[in-house]
């Protein structure tokens, strides 16, 4: 597999490799930082970190199994790690309060999919994790309990579970703040 030969290069000093590595994930890790992030420059000074400590790993051989869950693992304590110490609270949906005369063409496909991003925000953790590892980054069962360290079944209940809950939310009809739609 190409990753197992650029890291090979990597350890053996060739800095070409890592600059491919990061060609490969940088889209990806991105994308999950973004979700994590309060804005789009943290979130790319999250990503950066990542590939920063990915790095400094690889040179301590503290790297085992496939690179990308190596990163995503990375990635996802460097998340929390930066929400704990620079981060300010999310702006959440709640606080969007507009009301528009004209919906503009796909408005309300926006408008959902901010509804379903702000459940997910409510979920629990560990669901939240497994619910945007899965749907945002479309990672494998698999690759989501290696990341998170947990049982396969764990990841299986979780995601279940998330999924559920935000199902009873849309069926109760209302918005993300809790209230019923006006339609």
């Amino acid at each position: 597999m190409r990753e197992e030969v650029l890291i090979k290069n990597l350890l053996a000093g060739d800095s070409s490799a890592m600059d491919e590595l990061v060609r490969m994930y940088y889209p990806e890790i991105l994308r999950y930082c973004m979700w994590h992030a309060p804005d789009a420059y943290l979130a790319e000074d999250a990503a950066q970190e990542t590939f920063l400590k990915a790095i400094k790993y690889l040179g301590r051989g503290r790297f085992s199994g496939k690179f990308k869950s190596f990163l995503y693992k990375i990635a996802v304590n460097t998340c929390i790690d930066m929400h704990r110490n620079k981060w300010r609270e999310h702006v959440s949906f709640e606080c969007i309060n507009c009301e528009m005369d004209y919906v503009e063409t796909g408005f309300e496909d926006a408008a959902d999919k901010l509804m379903i991003e702000e459940l997910v925000r409510r979920l629990e953790p560990a669901m939240q994790e497994v619910a945007i590892l899965r749907f945002r980054q479309d990672l494998k069962l698999r690759e989501i309990a290696v990341i998170m360290e947990m049982p396969m079944r764990t990841v299986q209940s979780k995601l279940r579970q998330a999924l559920k809950e935000i199902k009873v939310e849309l069926l109760k009809g209302g918005t993300a703040d809790g209230k019923k739609d006006r339609k």
